[in-house]
């Protein structure tokens, strides 16, 4: 048996732990993953009413940190976040991406108008503070390329586009504007080959993995509850898209993680 010191060392770089799946189970979560080798993770808040709980458990365990926005599918049910507001919660020393936010067509079209401004607001927090943004993008590629590329110009800031299932033309955008991709366990799904091409065509050092905990569990979970211990599943898919052994692509990506969120750098 291997000892958990010899256990590649990785980062589930998003997850969310306040969510009801996980309620009173937090530990045995976090100590499950830190078994497996998962020795850090970002838990993010998805409503900002929800920051004090996912700061509270952030606060209560070692090697866990947390990032806090407006989720795009939420943007049109929640007071618009200020940037001031993302500024002072950007205080906290475990405090160490601005979001979730971004753009969801699948779920929300509707309110397409103010989640771009609710992302235009993020995005001016993460410039002013340093802090990496975390997109979710669904179904609105075209609009994503174009709002991410026009508010570079207006300021360089840091990103990652989180659970990355869009296309290659998106990715070329993010890419070209120095941003990673994470890849989540739908990249590790058997038929998801094109997902697999665009993470092994992107520099290697732009490349993060996540749960997206508690969905989206990679097999041999598929469509069961996920954990931040099953990043491991998807690391190991990972690894054998790029032609890495486990542990080189654990220290490859936990190496992006560190220079991108740098605040919870080991």
């Amino acid at each position: 048996m291997t000892a958990p010191s010899l256990l590649p060392q990785l980062v589930d770089s998003h997850c969310h732990l306040d969510f009801p799946d996980f309620a009173g189970q937090e530990g045995e979560l976090i100590a499950r993953a830190k078994a497996a080798g998962v020795t850090r993770m970002v838990t993010i808040c998805t409503r900002m009413k929800n920051e004090p709980r996912v700061r509270a458990i952030a606060e209560a365990h070692d090697g866990v940190f947390y990032a806090g926005g407006t989720h795009p599918m939420y943007a049109a049910e929640e007071p618009l976040v200020t940037v001031d507001e993302l500024i002072a919660l950007a205080q906290h020393p475990k405090f160490v991406g601005i979001g979730e936010t971004g753009l969801d067509y699948h779920y929300t079209a509707e309110s397409a108008a103010v989640q771009a401004e609710s992302l235009r607001i993020h995005i001016a927090a993460a410039r002013e503070t340093g802090l990496p943004l975390i997109i979710h993008s669904r179904d609105a590629d075209d609009d994503m390329a174009r709002i991410l590329t026009e508010e570079h110009r207006n300021g360089a800031y840091g990103c990652v586009m989180h659970c990355y299932t869009s296309g290659p033309e998106l990715a070329k955008a993010a890419l070209d504007l120095g941003f990673y991709l994470s890849m989540s366990g739908i990249a590790a799904f058997p038929r998801s080959t094109e997902i697999r091409e665009i993470f092994l065509n992107a520099p290697r050092e732009r490349i993060l993995v996540e749960t997206d905990a508690p969905y989206l569990a990679p097999p041999p979970y598929r469509g069961k509850r996920n954990e931040p211990a099953y990043v491991v599943h998807t690391a190991r898919i990972g690894a054998e898209a790029l032609g890495l052994s486990e542990a080189e692509f654990a220290a490859l990506t936990s190496a992006n993680f560190d220079r991108l969120f740098s605040k919870a750098a080991l």
